[in-house]
């Protein structure tokens, strides 16, 4: 379906990210896999070629598009090559960067801003704990008051970049039984003595991004490194989550339907009882299904895109387009999968490992159930309760 939220600059802007990526990513993609990590020398020609700083203003090394929609396409056209790298894209230029922008001081935008456009620093965010999941308000990480700045103690998991970052924005509890309104941000060099990074995490997919444990045993921070307002993390994360959902629904529609279109040509290619596969009406009527399901989807994510540049998508619609892209997306990969056959199941072909890769997506950035709750509350139901 044609798609309509782009202009000449974008389609521009698309065609040297595919033009970059057929160079540097699609030849060494497998290399990523094996090592489960993603080497430095592509962060550094990601931001030579300015990738990396479209959020990030001039003054500090950035391209300052100021338009999402430029963001959503390096992460869309990077998951069509490789998810688990848009991902990791994704954490550091779409996620991390929008904090430090807004909340920054002159200071730590001077001193961050400008690496993590050239990506010479790898950022990383630091939220989800062993004990918490996507319960953000239940941290146990602390941050406690000295008389030169603060003490770190406690540990993240499931970081994305974490075992490579050089650079991470931690959520800590500064005043204890505050609930949410006791959460600040801290930014933290990794360099620093009582930072600690644990294994690699063995996951079920997206080999190509490094996962990691982060630890904090009594690690001192400045005062500079406060982020934004004390007490207000809580605040700060709900405020930036919505851009982290859109990217990825942006991402998870950009998977879905490059592994629809390889199923599409497995399909008119793959013979049984001597004739292509797709002939079959069944397997026919179930491609015209996915073919629509993602159209459709892909419409709504695009409105999302164009809303949130214009500054106008709400919280609860970026949680529509997480849960539902993700369950889409998980669906249409597993549909492919079986229509492969045997082959599905082979690691050696991409839909496998597409299968593997998508199935986190209904967890993280908050899981699809907090998705859903999130939506649910936005009804009304308890506010009428209350009342009647």
């Amino acid at each position: 379906m044609l798609r309509t939220i782009f202009d000449d600059d974008h389609d521009e802007f698309r065609t040297a990210v595919r033009s970059f990526l057929d160079r540097k990513v699609r030849p060494e993609v497998d290399d990523y896999r094996l090592t489960r990590g993603i080497p430095r020398d592509f962060w550094v020609e990601a931001g030579a070629m300015g990738l990396l700083g479209l959020d990030i203003p001039e003054t500090y090394g950035g391209s300052e598009a100021l338009d999402y929609r430029f963001n959503a396409i390096l992460i869309e056209e990077l998951a069509r090559v490789t998810v688990a790298m848009s991902s990791s894209v994704a954490i550091h230029a779409d996620v991390v960067v929008p904090y430090l922008v807004e909340l920054g001081t002159d200071e730590q935008k001077r001193r961050w801003l400008p690496s993590i456009a050239s990506g010479h620093t790898l950022a990383a965010i630091g939220m989800t704990e062993p004990s918490g999941g996507s319960d953000l308000a239940a941290l146990r990480t602390t941050a406690k008051r000295t008389s030169d700045g603060w003490v770190l103690n406690g540990g993240k998991t499931f970081i994305t970049n974490g075992y490579s970052a050089d650079l991470v924005v931690v959520a800590a509890r500064t005043t204890p039984g505050a609930g949410a309104r006791g959460i600040s941000l801290f930014l933290v060099d990794t360099a620093a003595p009582g930072f600690r990074r644990g294994r690699k995490l063995d996951k079920v997919g997206q080999d190509e991004a490094d996962t990691a444990e982060l630890f904090f045993d009594a690690l001192e921070l400045g005062e500079d490194a406060l982020l934004g307002e004390l007490d207000q993390g809580f605040h700060h994360m709900m405020t930036f989550l919505p851009q982290e959902r859109i990217g990825c629904a942006v991402t998870n529609i950009a998977h879905a339907a490059a592994i629809l279109e390889e199923t599409l040509e497995y399909c008119a290619d793959r013979t049984a009882f001597g004739r292509p596969i797709g002939m079959f009406q069944h397997n026919r009527f179930r491609l015209a299904e996915l073919v629509t399901t993602v159209d459709v989807t892909q419409t709504f994510v695009d409105q999302c895109v164009a809303l949130h540049a214009d500054r106008r998508l709400s919280a609860v619609d970026a949680a529509k387009a997480k849960w539902w892209s993700s369950q889409v997306q998980n669906d249409v990969i597993d549909a492919c999968l079986q229509l492969h056959g045997g082959y599905g199941y082979m690691n050696e072909y991409r839909v496998a490992r597409a299968w593997r890769d998508a199935r986190v997506t209904k967890i993280w950035a908050g899981s699809n159930e907090v998705m859903k709750e999130l939506i649910g509350r936005s009804l009304g139901f308890d506010e009428r309760a209350l009342t009647s």
